[in-house]
């Protein structure tokens, strides 16, 4: 067992607060009169999350968009951010991501409200978290629990862009600028997300992978989930650069960072879902079905496919 998945499930015997959804969500739902708030917090670290090279204002977007992510699956409107800040012996980096700080908040329409900062021992590596507070939507947020058997997987946008951005900035395959883009700045679904809240029965953004992802709606909402490779969807820069063969629909699928929504709907919500994603000017395409059973499964062009070793970014 990975030990990100032991250390959550010790952590679960005692998050027995309803807020907390047994953990089994990227976010915390937090019941009040005037209408519940959504709570997350994800945390960036150099060298993890990453890499020393990336510019402080691209880190600083990242750290806010990915926080936001959080929130577009469940469907809120963000009400503001909290910042913890690691700072190191390097003023000039501090400053620059302070100031990417404020343009990333800005451009994405939340207010940073406070939060802590500390020093870093000489040498060691940056730590930086965001706290987003969200408004969930009158439906009610949705969790990763609600997918039934019947229902669609679908995924918006496209997948794989970011993790072959970053293999290209690792120096180890070639492509498009547009693919670096997508892994240094991530775009949150925000206007999707309140959309598709009251017609889907369970979403999730897809952050470290959608087989992982996918995997993980279908052990909270206790179902199985049948994934046609063929159907997930590729950009033509990642097609250009990748192929659009088993294997680099396989990469796609279980790369991290893209940070599209991976959602469950019924059949008859084909139409709606559809209408919300022209309204959002975000494309929408359904990847696979829920049925009876549990875990996931894969096939392309009606064969069945292995499960491959890795569904996604873990921390062992």
């Amino acid at each position: 067992m990975a030990r990100e998945i032991a250390f959550i499930a010790a952590l679960r015997a005692f998050a027995d607060d309803p807020a907390a959804r047994g953990l089994m969500d990227d976010a915390a739902v937090l019941p009040r009169p005037g209408g519940d708030l959504v709570l997350t917090h994800d945390m960036l670290v150099e060298g993890v999350h990453y890499l020393s090279g990336d510019a402080p204002a691209d880190v600083a977007w990242k750290l806010v968009s990915v926080n936001l992510s959080d929130l577009t699956a469940k469907g809120a409107v963000p009400l503001g951010v909290l910042l913890g800040y690691a700072m190191t012996e390097d003023a000039a980096w501090d400053s620059a991501f302070a100031e990417g700080i404020g343009a990333a908040a800005s451009a994405l329409g939340v207010k940073l409200l406070g939060g802590d900062t500390v020093r870093m021992p000489t040498g060691a590596p940056r730590a930086l978290g965001l706290t987003a507070i969200g408004q969930a939507p009158p439906s009610g947020a949705p969790s990763r629990a609600g997918a039934k058997a019947g229902d669609r997987l679908w995924v918006s946008g496209t997948v794989g862009d970011a993790g072959r951005g970053l293999a290209i900035r690792l120096g180890r395959a070639q492509g498009d600028a547009a693919l670096v883009d997508r892994y240094l700045r991530p775009q949150p679904r925000l206007a999707l997300g309140q959309a598709l809240a009251p017609l889907v029965t369970a979403m999730a953004d897809v952050s470290d992978g959608l087989l992982i992802d996918a995997r993980r709606i279908a052990h909270a909402s206790g179902c199985a989930i049948a994934i046609d490779l063929g159907a997930v969807p590729l950009s033509g820069p990642y097609v250009a650069a990748s192929g659009a063969d088993g294997a680099a629909r396989i990469t796609a699928a279980t790369s991290g960072d893209d940070y599209e929504l991976l959602f469950t709907a019924p059949a008859a919500m084909d139409g709606p879902v559809l209408a919300a994603a022209g309204a959002a000017n975000v494309p929408v395409v359904p990847v696979g079905l829920c049925t009876a059973g549990e875990d996931i499964t894969l096939t392309l062009a009606g064969e069945a496919v292995d499960l491959p070793a890795h569904l996604g970014w873990l921390h062992e």
